[in-house]
């Protein structure tokens, strides 16, 4: 068991209303006034990462390291979104979720996103 191993079954949510900004059009992903595939992807790692960040230990946080996600419904502007995350593997410090995002009942998208525990300033500094 390591540090980690604890949060196995953590839940979380997120919602947004889907602005003009996060439409395919703006993000320029598409050419139409619907929410956006990258958004939607933003989404559910800012709920990933919400999740846990409380959870991980001072000074460390959680970067995205993977993400298949299939986005299946359209939504247009004003339409709310709802996405959830549950961490589903725990492997060391990689943490693997399962997320969704719906508009009402209806299943927009759905997926896998891993994230990768990281001391903050340790990975600052390596960039430099």
């Amino acid at each position: 068991m390591n540090g980690y191993d604890n949060l196995l079954g953590t839940r979380h949510s997120e919602s947004l209303i889907v602005e003009h900004k996060d439409t395919a059009a703006v993000y320029g992903s598409g050419a139409l006034e619907v929410f956006a595939t990258p958004a939607m992807i933003a989404l559910m790692e800012k709920t990933c990462l919400m999740s846990v960040c409380d959870k991980i230990g001072e000074g460390n946080t959680t970067v995205g390291i993977a993400v298949n996600i299939k986005h299946l419904k359209a939504s247009p502007v004003g339409a709310a979104i709802r996405c959830e995350a549950e961490l589903i593997e725990v492997d060391r410090r990689r943490l693997v979720f399962a997320v969704k995002c719906l508009e009402g009942e209806t299943l927009v998208g759905e997926g896998i996103h891993e994230r990768f525990v990281v001391e903050s300033e340790k990975f600052m500094q390596k960039l430099g």
